[in-house]
């Protein structure tokens, strides 16, 4: 044979055998999947509840209008500090004023008629110990006129005259005490009607004070809605009185915000947070929680559920505070902010990533353990295994890569972090688990084959196209 045609031969049969590895590498890498994986390991690990609301000073007041009149003065503007006692604004106050010195004067003109009828009282009084005197006086000597008379030594015109005396006196007597009772009633009117124009006074003083109003407490101004010359009015029943300014004490600030009922069993009071201020960017502050709501906040309406008459079943938040510990001087009230509490922390858990959790049906499992030699993937699991008949049958767990295998291992979980989660019981520190992609971990079935390509992973809007 020929040299060229051995040569020829040779290729062909050189060429048949690529094709045959070609189409066998083929066949075989159909059913591997690609996947990215993690390692188990031991970490500390921080459970942390993410709530969002706006910062507000611990102490603030709105003072609202405590009268009806103009505005004549306003001694602050919006972003002053002011101290305790401070004047802030000033109504008019010609008429209040008026009516006080007017109550002032009949006030004092009270107190001299209670002081006349004192002194009138003491002179009755005096008088009355007088008559006493005279009637003790002339009753003694009646008793000894009557004895002398009947011994018959004295006349009959001087029993007359010292009877006469004694009934004088008698006389005398009751009218000093008649005269004593009228000055104790005229003096106790005087005193009720100093009390009267006391009481008089003291309302017509608690008018005019209302037209002025002071600092209650060191703050910042951080509302003054008003202007010199507005008419200010006092609330009412149904309708909301005017609001001069708002006053916050800004040495304690806080954080309000509302908290997940499903993450509220969670938060205690004392429980450390990082508060971070959409205004001030890149920039994490500390706080402590310090007060935790005990009512349910709506969260479509923001009406509390004690103050529903029906119940709701829309999702419900509570008010959590967060004092801050570290506040920058310039913050101010309403800044929209987040505060990440942490609610509970491990050490040196052993933990796996999030993503790599996913759940199998106990069917799915069974067929792992029979049929090992399965590898491709799954088509997504029928509605029905979702239903809740079916529910009870779902195991939670992780892909383990053993043997280029997905071997889907159940596990028990413990303290949830902001990434990894902790690992009771199943797996041990160095195990490689699956952690993605999402779509590949949803379809996988236990037992398939596998390759790992931990490169940066695709989009799903690419993997999907």
């Amino acid at each position: 044979m020929k040299a060229w045609k051995k040569i020829a031969i040779g290729a062909g049969i050189a060429v048949l055998l690529a094709i045959i590895v070609g189409f066998t590498v083929h066949q075989s890498s159909k059913n591997v999947v690609t996947v990215q994986t993690g390692k188990v390991q031991r970490q500390d690990l921080a459970t942390v509840v993410s709530a969002s609301g706006e910062i507000k000073p611990k102490t603030y007041v709105n003072i609202g209008a405590n009268a009806f009149g103009k505005i004549t003065h306003l001694h602050v503007k919006e972003g002053d500090r002011v101290k305790k006692g401070q004047l802030l604004a000033q109504l008019e106050n010609v008429q209040s004023s008026a009516d006080v010195n007017a109550n002032e004067a009949s006030l004092q003109a009270a107190e001299t008629d209670a002081l006349a009828a004192d002194a009138a009282l003491k002179t009755s009084q005096a008088d009355l110990r007088r008559a006493q005197a005279d009637y003790d006086r002339n009753k003694l000597d009646w008793d000894r006129a009557q004895s002398l008379f009947n011994d018959g030594l004295i006349s009959k015109s001087d029993f007359d005259s010292r009877k006469n005396a004694w009934a004088t006196a008698d006389a005398g007597l009751v009218q000093a005490q008649a005269r004593v009772a009228q000055a104790k009633a005229q003096n106790e009117s005087a005193r009720k009607h100093v009390n009267q124009a006391s009481a008089t006074l003291t309302h017509y003083t608690d008018l005019l004070q209302k037209t002025t109003y002071l600092a209650p407490y060191d703050g910042v101004i951080t509302n003054l809605p008003v202007r010199e010359g507005e008419t200010v009015v006092i609330g009412i029943q149904n309708a909301q009185g005017s609001t001069l300014m708002t006053i916050a004490d800004m040495s304690i600030i806080t954080a309000e915000v509302k908290v997940d009922e499903t993450d509220i069993v969670n938060v205690h009071v004392g429980q450390p947070a990082e508060v971070t201020i959409d205004a001030i960017p890149k920039k994490i502050f500390h706080g402590t929680v310090s007060e935790i709501g005990d009512n349910a906040i709506v969260r479509s309406s923001g009406v509390s559920t004690s103050q529903s008459a029906t119940a709701s079943e829309e999702a419900k938040d509570f008010k959590v505070v967060v004092t801050l510990s570290d506040p920058p001087l310039d913050l101010r009230p309403g800044l929209s902010t987040t505060a990440k509490i942490t609610t509970a922390t491990r050490s040196s858990a052993l933990s796996v990533p999030i993503q790599a959790l996913t759940i199998r049906s106990k069917a799915q499992i069974e067929q792992q353990n029979s049929a090992p030699g399965s590898v491709h993937a799954a088509a997504p699991a029928p509605k029905e295994v979702a239903s809740k008949s079916k529910k009870d049958d779902d195991v939670q767990g992780v892909f383990v890569i053993r043997n280029k295998k997905a071997q889907f291992v159940p596990v028990t979980t413990g303290s949830t972090g902001t990434t990894d989660i902790e690992v009771l019981e199943g797996l041990k520190e160095g195990d490689e688990v699956i952690t993605g992609s999402y779509k590949v971990l949803r379809t996988l079935r236990p037992g398939s084959g596998v390759k790992i390509d931990n490169s940066a992973p695709k989009k799903e809007e690419e993997e999907a196209s």
